[in-house]
This record gives structure tokens, C-alpha cells and sequence, in this order.
């Protein structure tokens, strides 16, 4: 199978080794990879501000980019979901309605596309950790996504899995409100935080680069025992 790589701005510009390493794992896995360097930002800054027109020019870049594609995964739950679910209202009665439209039934977030396409022990390797997951809000209430990382773990030699009680809880990213209200998505960063340091966790694993990015600030800032990884990062580190 040919697949599209959707590269978000977040991994992009910040953390591109998070898609060197989902390029590297689904290579590993016998796909075919295509990257079109046109593509730039799915719109998802711009809507979540209020900013439809704006949001809507860059988003038919993004429609025209990959309306050929047949598959397309990106290693961001909340820029699938933009494109899932909010392309349709963004293009209402718009000229490229129904190119949108049809993207959100071709576009995965990573773990939702090695659910569906890759049998789980297919993927074996090593790592050793004592490893928390951390799921995005938008990967859980837009994509619904719960356990899709603990079938392919499962075949991780030296993984030990502490799961949280009262899962999901918010990071405080949320993109925009990190910035507007930054003392209290600090707070409820340390409070996310100290939860897999309680549970005896070095290592926490997140599929969206914006919670990766805001818990990597406030691990740096406090200096704290705890490594983050993107799913995509850890698989490629295990598998190698």
C-alpha cells in the first residue's frame, strides 16, 4: 500500500524527528511512503482561534495537495481530526466541498492506521521503560481513541505498562489557551505530570506533538526524572 505522510506544522518546524520515525516504522512495516513538500498547515490554529477565512486559504492548499491520495497518516489526533471533522464545515458550500469531505474518510491518525491495517505482532522489539500514556483530548473525544498503542506494546520486550486510574486527563495545551492562559495550563501540566510520577513511570508516551511539546516545557523547567516520547518515536527506537 502507498501511503501519504501528513507532516504537521508542530513536527515540521519543532520536532521533525517524530516523523522521521513514523516514516521509519511504517517503512519497517513494507509501506510504500510518499511526501509531497507542498503541503503546510491543515488550518487548525486559525479555525480553533476564530479564524475561518484565514483557516480556509490554508486548508485548500491542503485539500489540493492530497485529494489523490488513497491513504494519508499523520502522527497529530488533533490535525486528523480537524481534517476529519471539521473540513465540512469549513467548506460548506465551498467549490472543493466534496474533495474535503472525501479527505476525512482517507486521513489516520498514526495509531488508528497500524490498528487497521497492521496485525500487532507484526511489531517487535525492545525497549525498557516503565512507561505511562498520556491521550490528547482530541485524539480521545474526536477520534475516539483508547487503547489502540496496547495491542502493538504488547510485543515490546522490557515494557512494563502502569496504566492511570480516571483516564483521560487534560494536559492544559489545548494550542491557543496554553498561550491566553498559561499560568493555569502550567498548573494542570505539573498536576498531569506528578500523576505518572506517583504511578512510577520514567517514561510517558503521547500520539499528539502539541501535549508532547507542552510536558516536555514543564519537565525542563522542573527538572523532573520523566522521558516523553511520541508513539512513533518509541516504536522506531524498539524495532531498531
Amino acid at each position: 500500500m502507498r501511503v501519504s505522510l501528513f507532516i504537521p506544522c508542530l513536527v515540521d518546524q519543532v520536532y521533525p524527528e517524530i516523523g522521521l520515525s513514523m516514516a521509519r516504522v511504517l517503512e519497517r512495516l513494507g509501506f510504500e511512503l510518499h511526501y509531497d513538500p507542498r503541503q503546510t498547515c491543515c488550518g487548525q490554529p486559525a479555525f480553533n482561534a476564530g479564524h475561518v477565512s484565514e483557516a480556509r486559504s490554508v486548508a485548500e492548499n491542503f485539500v489540493e495537495v492530497f485529494r489523490e491520495a488513497r491513504v494519508i497518516v499523520g502522527p497529530s489526533g488533533s490535525c486528523t481530526a480537524m481534517v476529519r471533522h471539521f473540513y465540512g464545515r469549513l467548506f460548506a458550500r465551498h467549490p472543493l466541498a466534496a474533495a474535503a469531505g472525501d479527505l476525512s474518510r482517507r486521513v489516520y491518525e498514526f495509531s488508528e492506521f497500524l490498528k487497521q491495517y497492521v496485525p500487532a505482532d507484526r511489531i517487535r522489539g525492545a525497549f525498557s521503560a516503565k512507561m505511562g500514556f498520556h491521550n490528547s483530548c482530541h485524539s480521545y473525544r474526536e477520534l475516539g481513541i483508547t487503547d489502540e498503542h496496547v495491542a502493538f506494546l504488547q510485543h515490546i520486550r522490557g515494557l512494563e505498562w502502569i496504566p492511570l486510574p480516571g483516564e483521560p486527563v487534560c494536559c492544559g495545551f489545548g494550542g491557543l489557551f496554553s498561550f491566553k492562559f498559561a499560568p493555569i495550563a502550567e498548573t494542570m501540566a505539573k498536576t498531569r505530570l506528578d500523576m505518572f510520577l506517583e504511578a512510577g513511570c520514567d517514561t510517558l508516551l503521547s500520539n499528539d506533538p502539541g501535549c508532547i511539546m507542552h510536558l516536555r516545557q514543564e519537565v525542563q523547567a522542573r527538572g523532573l526524572p520523566l522521558r516523553i516520547l511520541h508513539l512513533a518515536e518509541l516504536l522506531d527506537r524498539a524495532m531498531e
